[in-house]
């Protein structure tokens, strides 16, 4: 099963995902747990290029860099061996930035992104969803922060909506969109919720 954490900014994916993580192997499950941009050698290089300020598509090429690296190298794998994967952003957070927010068509980037991943879709999108004026609060400090993460609150705010509307035509089941504002426990029991419900039948690890 193939799970990606999208939302804005401070929305708490990294929290959700160890959260998540941790519950499935509890229950038993082998886990994998990723992030974009990142999981591999080369996209943790290429994160450190997106410090830097790239045109818009030159920014789409970078992430779509690493994670046609990411899904070769990881995701597939893993989900070959009976692994549950568990990423942080996927090609949900190329379509809310880069077409909604940097305005760039979303036909092309779906293309791109097919090419770059061989088409492969996530089981369940869990979407936290979070006022971006909430979430850039809590990022304030962070160094780790790559360039769309420093953009300012109008370009946070298409983010968002853009997330919303991909939301709203995502095929029923696909998609859980989760209000963010709540305490972090309250998301994961939620998250866990919608997880175990497409998790119950498959097939658990034998010790």
């Amino acid at each position: 099963m193939f799970i990606v954490l999208e939302g804005g900014e401070g929305a708490g994916k990294t929290t959700l995902a160890r959260a998540l993580s941790q519950r499935l192997e509890d229950e038993g499950y082998f886990v994998t747990l990723t992030r974009e941009p990142g999981g591999t050698a080369v996209g943790e290089a290429v994160r450190q290029l997106l410090h830097l300020e790239l045109t818009p598509w030159a920014e789409t090429f970078a992430f779509l860099t690493a994670r046609a690296q990411l899904v070769a190298e990881v995701v597939r794998p893993a989900l070959a061996d009976g692994q549950v994967v568990i990423c942080d952003r996927f090609a949900a957070s190329t379509f809310a930035y880069q077409g909604f927010a940097r305005g760039l068509d979303l036909w092309q980037l779906r293309a791109a992104n097919a090419i770059a991943t061989g088409s492969l879709e996530p089981d369940l999108v869990l979407y936290l969803d979070l006022p971006p004026e909430v979430g850039l609060v809590r990022k304030v400090g962070e160094e780790e922060a790559i360039r769309t993460g420093l953009e300012g609150l109008e370009f946070h705010r298409l983010v968002r909506a853009g997330y919303l509307e991909l939301a709203s035509y995502a095929g029923d089941g696909e998609w859980l969109t989760l209000d963010a504002t709540q305490p972090p426990e309250q998301i994961a029991e939620q998250a866990w919720a919608a997880v175990k419900e497409r998790i119950a039948e498959r097939p658990v690890r034998e010790e």
